[in-house]
């Protein structure tokens, strides 16, 4: 009953406490990507690959110096607002800044992915799959919700949310579109930057607004590189009816559980009893329930 109250408490915020998580998520974003920023300007004779690792370094430095600064005031920031922020500046970057010298195809390829970004309210809006009895097939227990998903795969931060049954179509479909689009970001921010070092122009350009455009670019790349890695786990799962609980946890749950000698101490092996064939899984996993 505790947690069940605490989880209540959690939902009903004031709209004083929204307001300033808002606030609090957008100031952790600003200030994230101009230290990711400032990369370019103390190391300009680094290439853009040999910043890549110095820009992930200060980013995560960002975020704990950030996490330091939420504890000090009290107020929690929202990942789904955090997600939201880096979006919005993003695009805010592209706009006022890359977008005057780009080639009306490679506008029209990131205009075509603000869809995705449509599917992000939606996403976080979504109410849990959550049932009474947790006995049914393949219903997991969230320690982040307090509550049972069926078809849980795992409790995303980024959107606030269990991703389970209900949502795990859109859940890859907005996967994807990160990917998608953030990669087309990175291509034009580049195309961008080569641009200014051919014409000359880069001396005349403004330092804030390329150091923008260069920290966004590196950010977009550490985006990708482990969004793809994560894409590609879920599609491996989709195609052997495995979820990320179910692997991470699989001596928890019983029927993943062999053993070579019944009645005995022997190892226990992994066994899947949801896999019924790569076709059939990804056919099971694309009809709706």
């Amino acid at each position: 009953m505790s947690s069940l109250a605490s989880g209540l408490h959690r939902l009903r915020r004031s709209p004083w406490e929204v307001v300033l998580s808002a606030l609090v998520s957008c100031g952790l974003v600003l200030f994230s990507q101009l230290a990711v920023a400032t990369v370019p300007r103390f190391f300009p004779s680094l290439s853009l690959l040999a910043m890549l690792p110095v820009a992930g370094l200060v980013f995560l430095a960002a975020i704990v110096v950030g996490r330091f600064w939420r504890r000090f005031i009290g107020v929690a920031a929202s990942a789904p607002l955090f997600v939201l922020f880096n979006v919005l500046f993003m695009w805010g970057v592209y706009i006022f800044v890359i977008r005057g010298g780009f080639f009306l195809v490679i506008l029209a390829l990131l205009h075509t992915n603000l869809r995705f970004w449509k599917k992000l309210a939606a996403m976080i809006s979504l109410m849990l799959y959550a049932r009474k009895h947790p006995s049914l097939s393949r219903v997991r227990h969230c320690n982040s919700c307090k509550a049972n998903v069926r078809g849980y795969d795992h409790h995303c931060p980024a959107f606030g949310n269990c991703i389970g049954q209900k949502n795990h179509r859109l859940f890859i479909a907005l996967l994807t579109g990160f990917v998608v689009a953030e990669s087309t970001y990175t291509m034009c921010s580049t195309k961008y930057i080569t641009r200014c070092i051919n014409s000359g122009t880069i001396r005349t350009e403004n330092p804030l607004s390329l150091n923008m455009v260069i920290g966004t670019m590196l950010f977009s790349v550490l985006q990708v590189l482990w969004q793809v890695v994560f894409l590609i786990w879920h599609v491996y799962g989709i195609c052997f009816n495995i979820k990320t609980d179910e692997w991470i946890n699989w001596k928890k749950y019983p029927e993943f559980q062999m053993k070579e000698e019944p009645q005995s101490d022997s190892e226990i092996k992994f066994v899947n009893p949801y896999d019924k064939g790569m076709l059939c899984n990804i056919r099971e996993f694309l009809k709706p329930k």
